[in-house]
């Protein structure tokens, strides 16, 4: 079981990770969500997710994006998977775990840090408000 401490990490490379680590069988928990940065233009970013949001078809069956922070970063690493609707993408999936804060199951174990950005854009939380 790997932990991943989220604060600051670039949302891309953190979601290569874990689903590189997934495929391998290992059990991914990544804790901070709200705290993980998107790079890129905060303009272009928030015009992309508002339109997202907003795209739901005539008769609400479209596809509805959640706004929980959590569920948008393991949204993110499920794309980054092969085949996730069967297949070893499907078992990957299965064992990643998103977490917006820090459970208290977890305040003792070692977690691990991902490379953090300087001049970051826009965090998760930002957009999920």
């Amino acid at each position: 079981m790997k932990v991943i401490d989220g604060k600051n990490a670039i949302l891309g490379r953190l979601a290569s990770f874990a689903a590189k680590t997934a495929l391998r069988g290992e059990e991914i928990i990544i804790v901070n969500c709200n705290k993980i940065i998107i790079s890129g233009s905060e303009q272009n970013i928030k015009q992309k997710w508002n339109e997202k949001k907003e795209k739901i078809g005539s008769t609400q069956k479209g596809p509805k994006h959640s706004v929980l922070c959590e569920k948008l970063v393991k949204r993110s690493i499920r794309n980054m998977l092969p085949n996730h609707r069967s297949g070893r993408g499907k078992e990957a999936l299965k064992k990643i775990k998103c977490y917006k804060d820090l459970p208290e199951k977890l305040k003792d174990t070692k977690r691990i840090e991902m490379p953090s950005i300087k001049n970051k854009s826009i965090s998760v939380g930002e957009i999920s408000k």
